[in-house]
């Protein structure tokens, strides 16, 4: 594993970072100050990420080689205060990107990025945006890979070629999970850029190409509904699944902490 926050607890049997969004984004600006030694990457877990991950075995070495794993989704924060275990609040992908580049223009830091993602002409109509927006980010290369691309070494090496031939300081991948974290896992040795960052449709938010939840459905934790909704076909299935297991887990993680408090209680004694 590479260099994390240092500030880390486990649940769910992974582990996550105990860090706010802004201590998030100072983290990840000190990564992209610094010469790269290897690429770090960011992974942002929600309900459904955590399900997954109790089965996927590419996803658990993700995580493990992952330099920041930040909750994206209110559910997981109520769980784990649930749980007794305190994290600071969400830090979704969605947010994260655009607090990144907000820090990079508010301290008038030139920042250069890659969109790996979306469907054709998204990622170049998010360009146009940040563009717009975020003068000081200037996004140096755009990528929409063809369907199933993941299982092609020969052209994953060549998606590599052309992020090494931008520049880039910051990879932007929205290719959904788990796709995004098993790639960028098998290829972040290959990959020049400082700091990747695994966030989902975020390249379609800011596209304009999908819509945010209104702000009081966030607040309240209801973003998962508002995508759904927006997206029935593709992901209801999903979110029922999530709704039957994720509280399984609550209640296992509940019963091993309560064992292992028991235990040192007994060893203590």
């Amino acid at each position: 594993m590479i260099e994390s926050s240092k500030k880390r607890v486990r649940l769910f049997g992974a582990e996550i970072d105990l860090l706010s969004m802004s201590d998030a984004v100072v983290l990840i600006d000190s990564w992209l100050t610094q010469a790269p030694k290897i690429c770090r990457f960011v992974v942002t877990p929600n309900v459904d990420h955590i399900v997954k991950f109790q089965t996927d075995i590419g996803l658990q070495a993700a995580y493990q080689h992952a330099s920041l794993i930040v909750t994206d989704g209110k559910p997981v924060v109520w769980a784990a205060n649930l749980l007794g275990v305190n994290i600071p609040g969400t830090v979704p992908g969605s947010d994260l990107v655009p607090a990144i580049f907000e820090h990079a223009q508010n301290n008038n830091k030139q920042l250069t990025v890659f969109l790996l993602g979306a469907m054709p002409g998204v990622a170049d109509r998010a360009k146009e945006v940040i563009h717009t927006t975020w003068p000081m980010v200037k996004v140096v290369g755009t990528l929409s890979p063809d369907f199933g691309f993941d299982k092609k070494p020969a052209v994953s090496k060549a998606i590599c070629d052309t992020i090494n031939a931008s520049g880039a300081d910051l990879l932007v991948l929205g290719l959904g999970a788990p796709k995004q974290e098993l790639w960028i896992t098998q290829y972040a040795n290959e990959i020049s850029v400082k700091v990747a960052l695994c966030v989902g449709a975020t390249i379609d938010f800011i596209a304009g190409e999908k819509s945010r939840a209104p702000i009081w459905m966030q607040k309240i934790g209801l973003e998962w509904l508002h995508r759904m909704l927006s997206e029935p076909r593709r992901l209801a299935k999903r979110y029922a699944t999530d709704a039957i297991v994720f509280p399984k887990l609550i209640w296992n993680e509940w019963q091993l902490r309560r064992q292992s408090s028991a235990e040192s209680k007994v060893s203590l004694d």
